[in-house]
């Protein structure tokens, strides 16, 4: 069964695009948390960042910062707020890689919190070593 964003993408549903490429397209969410809040999903429905491939991660970072520029400028934003999550223990409610540029305001009221651990530099070190590259 073909995600929400492959229909919007073959245009079985509605949607306001603000960019495509062969990578990724663009489109104003239908939730707007602020005016000016836009969704840039791949073309290929890979359901988490982990699982795309380079040249789709990096066509979506390419593109969010573009439209960020735009956002930012055309809505007079005081900063703008990238969202990429993965997985439903990482906040994604779509089974679709996507991340969601939104403008922010000083006053808007949305929030995103963890709870700070501040763990000792040595747990730093150890944990770096288990993911260096």
């Amino acid at each position: 069964m073909p995600t929400v964003f492959e229909r919007l993408y073959a245009g079985e549903l509605p949607c306001a695009r603000i960019y495509s490429d062969e990578h990724v397209f663009a489109f104003m969410d239908a939730g707007q948390v602020n005016d000016g809040h836009v969704i840039v999903a791949s073309i290929r429905p890979y359901p988490t960042l982990m699982d795309a491939d380079e040249e789709t991660a990096v066509a979506m970072m390419r593109a969010a910062r573009r439209i960020a520029i735009a956002v930012e400028r055309e809505f007079a934003a005081d900063g703008v707020t990238l969202l990429q999550a993965n997985r439903v223990a990482g906040w994604q409610t779509v089974p679709h890689l996507h991340l969601h540029v939104l403008p922010r305001r000083r006053d808007d009221a949305v929030t995103l919190g963890w709870p700070r651990r501040d763990p000792s530099f040595e747990k730093l070190q150890a944990l770096a070593a288990r993911v260096r590259l």
